[in-house]
């Protein structure tokens, strides 16, 4: 037996070497001294490097220690490395020591590397932080490989110092040597700085009185002495400003509030622990998890009764009429040092802090451009000398039936990948023109951009153009098509005309898109069509109306329109999406209902835009028909009285998914939609009219019914329209998988109570979990519509 048993033992004994590719987010994380130790352990020699294409090392020993350390890369890497993919081969061996060394990175060829976003301060950084004895204490700037800014700062790949935005600082050697060694958590940390060495903190105060001085030499102390006398301060934070304030003062918040010119919108509150919240909010384990997570995005959560006993409570001006809370925790050591360490003098436990922005602007990175822009803001700026490289907002995400429902992918998210189902050529889908994103597509990976923000705004505009480009750079994906919405006035669209040169611009439906990012979230092929219900504001119809309430049967190549809701006039266009009382009156216009003085909607429009708008309607006069769920949420917020302006997006359908969080229990009726079939032939769409439940708010209003049991069943109205519909869709075609897509699904009291339904009858539910329902997740949608359709519209030529 020993004879067959003798190559294999020849085989072990025989030194073996491997050229090993690790892929992902494996740079900036401590992955190079992860396989340092690793091989060390195992008595490896060789060494490793940073790529464009990724960490690459060469192997050689034993073959089952060979074995060992390529098994255990992936299974036991970093906190923030995700690995992912191993690929390794052979090489001749060559013998010549034990050593196993890290070498200076490799610039050069296609990036096929990822590089990590941002990441909240770690344990081991806070404890040190705090403690008087570490020559890192109160440092602002304390970051190691878990943690600290990564995207924001990343300038080209590999992920380097020299591609950071911290090649201007230089080390000093107590910082060298410990980025210099294999064995300290700060090895190749890019952005290790000290007191001694790091960027500098520096308080700027404003012009106007009574904002204080700066006498001592703690910017962090007197900027917190400032808001707690109720200053506004601008922050400099890692993707960008925020503006700060003390908010549990009503003064400030109310005045932050009106130099924003925010409207009504909600501010983000940021609290020192999850545990200072828990009297304000009904915090659930998901909610904390996503709280205490790296990513730290801003955690929409449901309210308390106002009298719940606890600590302090944030003014009312910070989120007037919203049934959320939106939370967010420190991550960045900064925001520890404002909101307090252990023995600091008592500052402010809750701070507003909301992007360093004219609302409809973006955010703010430049500190010269921060000091002129955000002059008639703040009071005080706390800044710094580290440059952003990447304007990266907060991410926003909610809880919906026990699972993440990102409304905002941003910072601590982007510029992470999405995996494809099916391969895509490389391209560039432009998205919307609200809340745009970009979305970067090659094979089976697409990027989606951080958040860009509203298309209106020449400076958005530039922004997205900076983003475009860098995002291009960091990925080396060079589009060879573009992809946007087919709306004609879109200024998304409008920018991928004039940037396509020679490359052909496809055009996608946007429900259409909707639903493809539902579908390729989830992972299917488009094999099979599913039934998509996309619920928005506002989106351009093929039959040139604005669509939104649709019922679409879909793949990536194509979509029939299965139903919408029955149109009615969109009278002023943006003018009655402000003004929801507009959309109330024409609902009951378009359903044959009066206007009595003692309905809501009619008591809230002033008398002479009452007539002026009886005759728009009667002439059509600017009424371009529409089919939008969105209006049809304004219409009956206006109609019950919640809401009759709105000074942000979908206000009227917040406060009126917040008025039906208050019904009581035990009232199970909801209103009810008539189905009408095409009157040709029944083969067209099925029209879901809304006039039946218009009637019904109308009679329970004249019967005292409250505001918040109208709101419910209307809820409960809209969620048995989606069965109904659904249920017909099947009958028909035969098809059992529904996504739910569109803004309106933001909204979870409806999101829950469709989906429940929906697999009550037996369906298989598709929601979002990683990219928004809304515009922010479209490019992605736009990319995949675009990858197996081979329809596309030649460029203007101007």
């Amino acid at each position: 037996m020993s004879g067959p048993q003798a190559p294999a033992a020849v085989a072990e004994s025989a030194p073996l070497r491997r050229r090993v590719v690790v892929r992902g987010v494996v740079q900036g994380v401590g992955f190079r001294p992860y396989l340092y130790g690793l091989a060390t352990e195992l008595a490896l020699a060789g060494h490793v490097t940073n790529t464009a294409e990724g960490v690459v090392v060469e192997i050689e020993g034993a073959a089952s220690a060979v074995a060992r350390f390529c098994d255990r890369i992936a299974a036991q890497a970093p906190p923030l490395a995700r690995v992912e993919s191993v690929e390794h081969h052979e090489l001749p061996a060559v013998g010549g020591g034990a050593a196993f060394t890290i070498l200076a990175s490799h610039s050069g060829g296609p990036a096929r590397t990822l590089v990590s976003p941002d990441s909240a301060t770690c344990a081991d950084c806070l404890a040190e932080l705090a403690d008087p004895a570490d020559r890192r204490h109160r440092h602002p700037f304390v970051n190691c490989t878990n943690c600290g800014p990564r995207f924001t700062i990343v300038t080209a790949v590999p992920y380097d110092r020299a591609a950071t935005t911290m090649a201007g600082f230089a080390m000093c050697p107590d910082c060298a040597r410990e980025y210099a060694d294999p064995a300290d958590r700060r090895f190749h940390a890019q952005p290790v700085a000290c007191p001694a060495c790091g960027p500098r903190l520096r308080l700027v105060l404003g012009p106007r009185p009574g904002a204080g001085s700066v006498d001592g030499a703690d910017p962090v102390g007197e900027a917190r002495a400032l808001l707690a006398r109720g200053a506004i301060l601008a922050v400099k934070g890692l993707g960008g400003y925020h503006l700060a304030c003390d908010a549990t003062n009503e003064a400030a918040v109310a005045l932050l509030r009106r130099r924003k010119a925010r409207g009504d919108k909600p501010f983000a509150v940021m609290a020192r622990t999850a545990d200072d919240v828990r009297h304000l909010v009904r915090l659930s384990p998901e909610e904390r998890g996503l709280l205490e997570d790296v990513a730290r995005p801003v955690v929409l959560v449901r309210r308390r009764r106002p009298d719940t006993p606890g600590g302090p409570r944030p003014a009312e001006a910070v989120a007037p009429g919203s049934p959320d809370l939106g939370l967010m925790l420190p991550y960045t050591p900064l925001h520890h040092l404002l909101l307090g360490l252990p023995g600091d003098v008592d500052g402010p436990r809750l701070l507003v802090m909301t992007s360093g922005n004219v609302s409809g602007e973006p955010i703010v990175t430049d500190d010269t451009e921060a000091l002129e822009r955000l002059a008639h803001l703040a009071d005080a700026w706390l800044t710094h000398d580290r440059p952003i490289h990447v304007p990266c907002d907060d991410s926003v995400v909610r809880v919906c039936d026990g699972r993440p429902l990102v409304i905002r992918r941003s910072r601590g998210y982007a510029p992470l990948p999405l995996t494809l189902p099916l391969p895509v050529r490389p391209a560039l889908a432009v998205g919307g023109d609200l809340k745009n994103t970009f979305c970067l597509g090659s094979d089976r990976r697409a990027w989606l951009s951080a958040h860009i923000g509203d298309m209106d705004d020449v400076a958005t505009q530039r922004a997205f153009e900076r983003a475009a480009r860098q995002l291009t750079s960091l990925t080396g994906v060079r589009p060879e098509a573009l992809v946007s919405d087919r709306h004609p006035g879109y200024r998304s669209a409008r920018w991928a005309d004039r940037n396509a040169a020679d490359r052909p611009v496809a055009r996608v439906q946007h429900h259409h898109a909707h639903i493809a990012a539902a579908m390729a979230e989830h992972g299917l092929d488009g094999t099979r069509p599913v039934i998509g219900v996309a619920f928005d504001g506002t989106g351009h119809g093929d039959d040139g109306a604005v669509w939104g309430g649709e019922f679409l049967l879909a793949d990536y190549a194509r979509f029939t329109r299965f139903g919408h809701l029955a149109y009615v006039p969109l009278p002023g266009g943006d003018t009655a999406v402000r003004r929801p009382y507009r959309m109330a009156l024409a609902h009951l216009w378009a359903a044959g209902l009066p206007w009595p003085d003692d309905l809501p909607c009619a008591a809230a429009c002033p008398p002479d835009e009452l007539r002026a708008l009886t005759t728009q309607l009667e002439r059509s006069l600017n009424c371009v028909p529409t089919s939008s769920m969105g209006r049809l949420f304004d219409a009956v917020s206006s109609l019950a009285g919640v809401c009759h302006r709105a000074g942000y997006e979908a206000q009227a359908a917040v406060e009126l998914e917040g008025a039906a969080l208050l019904a009581p229990t035990g009232d199970g009726e909801a209103y009810t939609f008539a189905l009408h079939a095409s009157r040709e032939s029944g083969t067209g769409p099925v029209r879901a009219d809304p006039a039946p439940v218009l009637a019904a708010v109308v009679d329970d209003l004249r019967a005292g019914v409250a505001p918040a049991l109208i709101a419910a069943r209307f809820h409960r109205g809209v969620a048995a329209l989606v069965r109904a519909m659904c249920v017909r869709a099947r009958e028909r075609h035969g098809l059992d998988t529904v996504a739910l897509t569109g803004g309106v699904f933001a909204n979870t009291l409806l999101s829950s109570a469709c989906a429940a339904g929906l697999r009550e009858d037996g369906f298989t539910v598709l929601r979002h979990h990683l990219v928004p329902p809304n515009d922010g997740g479209l490019a992605l949608g736009q990319l995949m519509v675009a990858a197996r359709t081979t329809t596309a519209v030649p460029t203007p030529t101007d």
